[in-house]
């Protein structure tokens, strides 16, 4: 973990009205829960400190793609049961509450919820849907959720994945997305399956340009059609994708901590995000997996604004941005953005 001397404490951005859009469910787990689980169902976790190393990045690992996806292989050993991923679920969003988050989509991945018990993927998504509806009314968080994909499984997985998500766009269901490990396998295959999603009436977000080049940004604009972006900070490797994501305003899901943990920028002060704003790109702030790399969104905000220079003004904007791109109906959309500005106005 970075730790930095401050001009504002983080309590100072805790108080600040946020929107998440790019937090991964498996990524979002608390390490007490894991322990309570693990006890439950006979997982030999011989306690926090034998169990930390295998699902939290830490400062004396190394920071690459290939060490913050091993504790995804971890985590999945830990979906035992409804109850297990209810309480995750319902978990994720009190977490955002207590962050201070308004709005917070939350991507899960039915194949790896699915995995350790081999359980029907239709009634894994029907118990994330439930937990979160319980989560929203109980901690106050509007809360979507996005059924995720991975590149490095087959094709007729994620087409089964995406219909499911189809029959239940009506069910706090609003997008579908791509993830997995972009350095190694494809995004061509899918776009078929994620435009006949986007027909369907689901929104969709593509990961790319985090441990691929800028041409995947490119890929995920001109031939899926996307209109957000999973991290995308490679993007600012080639002018060219700069200028066609300026010209479709294309949105970029940023996640500064573990864009570094995972081995993307080799130095935190080196993150591009500062001169994405400054190339007009509309970038927002999130938190990719908070409890694999041990943060917050406030954290994240802290971060930005008091080491790599975001104004608190940027800030704000980034944030109105993040609700401006919620995938939303329009009157849901326009009740957010109403209610952010109002509270955001004393930093602008």
């Amino acid at each position: 973990m970075l730790h930095t001397r401050t001009k504002r404490p983080l309590k100072f951005y805790q108080s600040i009205p946020k929107v998440e859009l790019h937090r991964h469910l498996e990524g979002s787990i608390r390490l007490n829960t894991l322990l309570d689980i693990g006890r439950a169902h006979g997982i030999g976790v011989q306690g926090t400190e034998f169990l930390r190393p295998l699902v939290q990045v830490r400062e004396e690992e190394p920071y690459t793609f290939e060490n913050f996806l091993s504790k995804f292989v971890t985590l999945r050993e830990f979906y035992r049961s409804p109850d297990v991923i209810g309480r995750i679920t319902r978990e994720a969003i009190e977490d955002a509450a207590m962050d201070n988050i308004r709005y917070m989509e939350l991507r899960f991945t039915p194949v790896a919820l699915s995995r350790a018990e081999d359980f029907p993927l239709g009634e894994v998504m029907d118990w994330v849907i439930t937990a979160a509806q319980e989560g929203e009314t109980e901690y106050g968080v509007k809360t979507r959720l996005i059924a995720s994909v991975n590149r490095h499984e087959s094709v007729d997985l994620a087409a089964e994945v995406i219909q499911l998500a189809i029959d239940r766009k009506n069910a706090g269901i609003v997008g579908v997305d791509l993830a997995g490990s972009e350095a190694n396998f494809p995004a061509t295959p899918f776009t078929g399956i994620f435009k006949e999603a986007f027909q369907a009436g689901l929104e969709m977000t593509i990961h790319g340009g985090e441990w691929g080049p800028a041409d995947n940004v490119r890929e995920a604009i001109e031939d899926f059609g996307a209109k957000r972006i999973g991290h995308g900070v490679r993007v600012m490797e080639d002018p060219k994708i700069v200028a066609l994501a300026r010209e479709r305003q294309t949105v970029f899901e940023v996640c500064v901590t573990s864009n570094y943990q995972s081995g993307v920028v080799p130095n935190f002060n080196e993150h591009p995000f500062p001169n994405m704003l400054a190339d007009k790109l509309k970038a927002t702030l999130n938190t990719d997996d908070p409890s694999v790399s041990q943060i917050t969104l406030s954290y994240e905000y802290q971060l930005a604004c008091e080491d790599l220079g975001i104004s608190l003004s940027k800030l704000a904007g980034c944030i109105l941005t993040a609700a401006q791109s919620a995938f939303l109906p329009p009157e849901e959309k326009q009740e957010l953005l109403i209610s952010l500005e109002q509270e955001l106005d004393r930093y602008r």
